[in-house]
């Protein structure tokens, strides 16, 4: 083991600095992905020195790994400092909007089962008290007019920012829309993006009731506004219960495990590229189940696969793959 690991030392100076670079920027990127999953590490003696004794080396302005965003750091203790790990700020460290302190008992009242519920949205209600289930399953009319938005991050691993993605998603098709990236994510921004959503569905519209969002400082009176216009309803979820906007959170999470934790982002054109091709393939050609295994909007009529024979192609550098009827 000794050997091996000398030899490794002697090869590492005839290293050239591309493929340096390049070993940096993978690793930084699966410190991102770990960091997320895995916010609470268990740390041995000599992985608390390290953290404890690195940082000091580092150049300035980049903490121990680069990131823009506040790395989990170690106090010398092994104790993890009060800074580190996810905020709570908000959805993704978004800032929240704020609210009163009988804000987290009122809303948890009128959502009773938002916190311990096993269905996909948790529960909706109206103004008259009445309860509304948001599930797409439930076989209520809210089902078929509730779609869903939210942000997820994106951390760029050359440009060293942190990317906000702002879509909506229809909670009965799955429909999927992709309504911008930016690095500086705020209110107007996101009014103007909601109602170039909604010109571009045009009757569409009219069919929508609610809209589920969350409790993020960029989702202001303007934006709720901007959907009261054309008779859609914003309903806020409550504090802290990330559950009752399930198919947003659900479609983040596929984002990041389909796509973004599975190449390096280079910066926001090429995140906007990515997420446009992965859009296409989710609306056009991937199945999901509550649609009965049919795509949101299908670009090509069903194959029957007892005399079909069926071709995969990959998208998006092989994390998925889309079928198609072989000539």
């Amino acid at each position: 083991m000794i050997f091996v690991r000398l030899c490794g030392w002697l090869v590492l100076p005839g290293r050239s600095t591309a493929s340096k670079d390049t070993e940096l920027l993978v690793l930084r990127h699966e410190v991102a992905v770990l960091r997320r999953t895995h916010p609470r590490p268990r740390l041995d003696r000599a992985g608390r020195a390290d953290l404890a004794a690195l940082p000091g080396y580092c150049p300035p302005g980049y903490g121990c790994t680069g990131w823009s965003h506040p790395a989990p750091s170690c106090d010398g203790t092994g104790a993890w400092s009060p800074g580190s790990g996810p905020t709570h700020s908000g959805r993704d460290g978004l800032q929240s909007a704020p609210r009163s302190p009988r804000s987290n008992s009122a809303a948890a009242s009128a959502h009773p089962r938002s916190a311990g519920s096993s269905r996909p949205c948790g529960s909706l209600r109206h103004r008259n008290g009445t309860p509304a289930s948001a599930g797409a399953d439930s076989c209520t009319p809210q089902a078929a007019t509730t779609p869903a938005t939210g942000f997820f991050h994106v951390d760029c691993a050359v440009a060293l920012r942190r990317l906000y993605c702002l879509f909506v998603i229809e909670a009965r098709s799955r429909d999927l829309h992709i309504l911008g990236v930016t690095a500086h994510p705020d209110g107007p921004r996101a009014t103007r993006q909601i109602r170039h959503l909604l010109i571009d569905l045009g009757d569409r519209a009219a069919g929508f009731r609610f809209l589920v969002r969350d409790r993020a400082g960029q989702f202001t009176a303007s934006f709720d506004a901007a959907l009261a216009g054309v008779g859609i309803e914003a309903v806020t979820i409550p504090p802290r219960i990330p559950r009752a906007n399930a198919y947003a959170e659900r479609f983040a999470l596929t984002a990041r495990t389909e796509v973004t934790d599975q190449m390096l982002i280079f910066g926001e054109r090429h995140l906007r590229s990515v997420l446009a091709e992965y859009a296409r393939h989710d609306n056009r050609r991937r199945t999901h189940r509550s649609p009965q295994l049919h795509p949101p909007r299908p670009d090509h009529p069903a194959a029957d696969l007892s005399q079909d024979r069926i071709r995969r192609r990959p998208v998006l550098g092989g994390s998925s793959t889309n079928a198609k009827r072989a000539a």
